[in-house]
């Protein structure tokens, strides 16, 4: 591999999040191992890189996510019989329109290890419509009032697949999908594992608070139901505040890149009957702490 790379131009698209890369070949940053150990700085510092007109193939998409870490299948939607760990996203004319994907949402929470983050790339789109909305979830803690920090400090959230994509399914197979992927359980505060920030770290995949439930939270009945659920609620909604979004307008062959330990992601279904077609690369993480 090479140790020498040109310098990338970030540019900012929010005050919190988000960079749009110039002078960059993705496939480049596969081989040369200087390319690439600026993208993953950049990555940490913007939390999400979007760079366009990057015509690459398959197998580099997946072995510039792999650079990253080792990749995950998923255990509903699959991966690329040909790329493991290329998961295709595919939104087609014959896809099931109600099949929601429009919700704040870090992708995976429902394992132990949820991913480190992924590399998606748009292969086709719609002429409008279909954007993505990432979230610093780093500044959502930030912007908390302290009473809300101290309230919340050392609770757990129960993350589930069962309850989202497996809430369609037959109930003998969402069964047994619960029994191959049991809920998890995060706190709801993270500490970033690289640069020691504090992240709010609910989401949709987010079920109830698993440890509430006590004499210094509960006077009456009240404070834990729907007290609780409506903690939870709040803390949710907080990935809705503009303040703390970018938002990314899609064309053929874009990429996303996104750091998934400190940020949330909402795919806005604007765009039927119109088609949207995009293959994720997903790296796999760490444990939570």
């Amino acid at each position: 591999m090479t140790i020498t790379a040109r310098r990338i131009r970030a540019d900012r698209l929010t005050a919190h999040i988000g960079a749009e890369l110039t002078g960059i070949d993705l496939a480049e940053a596969v081989r040369d191992d200087a390319l690439f150990a600026e993208l993953r700085a950049l990555l940490l510092k913007h939390k999400v890189l979007f760079v366009r007109d990057q015509p690459i193939s398959r197998a580099d998409h997946v072995a510039l996510a792999r650079r990253f870490g080792e990749l995950e299948d998923h255990p509903v939607l699959g991966s690329d019989p040909e790329h493991p760990g290329l998961v295709r996203i595919y939104k087609d004319l014959d896809s099931d329109r109600e099949a929601y994907e429009n919700a704040f949402h870090c992708d995976a929470t429902w394992r132990e290890c949820p991913p480190f983050g992924s590399v998606l790339r748009c292969v086709e789109g719609p002429a409008v419509g279909g954007d993505t909305i990432w979230v610093d979830m780093v500044a959502a803690y930030n912007a908390l009032p302290e009473d809300v920090k101290e309230r919340i400090a050392g609770l757990r959230a129960r993350h589930s697949l069962e309850a989202s994509f497996g809430a369609r399914l037959p109930i003998e197979q969402r069964h047994a999908l619960h029994a191959t992927f049991p809920d998890a359980e995060h706190p709801v505060v993270r500490t970033h594992p690289e640069t020691g920030e504090k992240v709010l770290f609910v989401n949709a995949f987010a079920t109830h608070l698993t440890n509430f439930h006590n004499d210094a939270n509960i006077r009456f009945g009240f404070d834990y139901a729907p007290g609780a659920g409506e903690l939870l609620q709040y803390l949710q909604r907080q990935a809705a505040v503009p303040e703390f979004q970018v938002r990314w307008r899609w064309t053929p062959d874009s990429f996303a890149i996104w750091d998934n330990r400190c940020t949330q992601h909402y795919a806005v279904q604007d765009y039927w009957p119109a088609v949207r077609r995009m293959e994720r690369a997903g790296i796999v993480g760490d444990r939570p702490y």
